[in-house]
């Protein structure tokens, strides 16, 4: 064990000196017992109001027949106006279907909420 301590000194000095001076302590007040527990918490808050637009829809579609069929259900729904509607399809035109982000794969929002 003194072999150790040596040997850190040797190759970290500022942090054997740090640890051996003892002021640089932090107290440790809680013990967390599920590793996931903070991120799934976070997660759920995040995603537990959230509400899909257009675009979230889109970035899940294959092709461009899919896509434009997900902006006139919204149009005629009336969850998109006529204008944006006409935005998005030339876009859709001119930039091809992932110009609205990568493609979301199915449970996006379980996985990318699991560490």
């Amino acid at each position: 064990m003194e072999r150790d301590k040596e040997t850190i000194k040797r190759i970290f000095p500022n942090l054997a000196k740090e640890i051996g001076s003892g002021d640089s302590k932090v107290s440790v007040n809680s013990v967390r017992t599920d590793n996931c527990a903070d991120e799934k918490s976070e997660m759920h808050k995040k995603y537990s109001e959230y509400v899909p637009d257009v675009v979230d829809f889109l970035r899940r579609c294959d092709t461009a027949q899919q896509a434009e069929e997900i902006i006139a259900y919204m149009e005629k729904r009336r969850e998109i106006d006529a204008r944006y509607a006409v935005l998005l399809r030339k876009q859709l035109r001119e930039n091809g279907v992932r110009s609205f982000g990568s493609k979301k794969e199915d449970d996006y929002y379980l996985k990318h909420g699991e560490c």
